[in-house]
């Protein structure tokens, strides 16, 4: 048995370990977030370097960060434009409908507030939402066994049905949205987009105010 190479090993797992509890929302403690950890040292990025891509007003010393930012707002926009399509002629009058059946067909019954926090929604807009899906009999609301207090929805048959009508130009919409990717390309962004999700969403899950977001954030990480 090679131990030099067990030993170099776990020193190796020893330091992506103290990383990840450093930094948990940088890489998952998983054998595939070991393995991106692993291929990220072994191909660095170096700034300035040839492998580094060109972005709008770089010349002019854009930062990439708001590079990124544009990029995202541009893309949710595309995104939302065949949303648009894909629901047009249909009994949907928004894109959050059917992602919130969606939603409720794939995890199963859950809070109303479980659903909207999984959308990234405000509670008002998320209310709205599921009223609406309620109103038009898409969505079946039962009172939990565990709390009495609360109330669990779930997907009702006529909401399924309501999906399964429109779903042809809903995974139209979806592939359109990942353009001309290629499979490997498609891996790395989301794992990418997974990585800064996992930034983001505790952020969101402590209902800051406004005034008080980017101070607090600033204060709790280092940038």
């Amino acid at each position: 048995m090679n131990y030099t190479l067990i030993k170099d090993f776990m020193g190796l797992l020893e330091q992506f370990e103290t990383e990840t509890l450093a930094s948990p929302d940088s890489y998952p403690g998983t054998l595939q977030g070991f393995k991106t950890w692993m291929f990220d040292k072994e191909n660095p990025v170096q700034p300035g370097s040839s492998d580094e891509p060109y972005w709008e007003g770089k010349e002019n010393g854009r930062t990439p960060e708001s590079a990124i930012n544009t990029l995202l707002v541009h893309l949710n926009r595309y995104a939302k434009t065949y949303s648009k399509s894909a629901i047009s002629n249909s009994e949907f009058s928004t894109q959050e409908d059917f992602i919130y059946l969606i939603n409720l067909k794939a995890f199963g019954q859950m809070t109303k507030m479980e659903l909207i926090k999984k959308n990234i929604h405000d509670k008002p807009v998320g209310m709205l939402i599921i009223t609406r899906l309620l109103r038009q009999g898409w969505v079946e609301q039962i009172e939990s066994d565990i709390d009495k207090r609360s109330k669990l929805i779930h997907i009702s048959e006529a909401g399924l049905q309501a999906l399964e009508r429109q779903m042809e130009k809903i995974r139209q919409a979806t592939n359109i949205v990942a353009g001309n990717l290629t499979y490997n390309e498609k891996m790395d962004l989301i794992r990418i987009l997974n990585k800064l999700d996992r930034f983001h969403y505790p952020i969101f899950s402590r209902n800051l105010q406004s005034e008080e977001l980017i101070t607090t954030v600033y204060k709790d990480y280092s940038f």
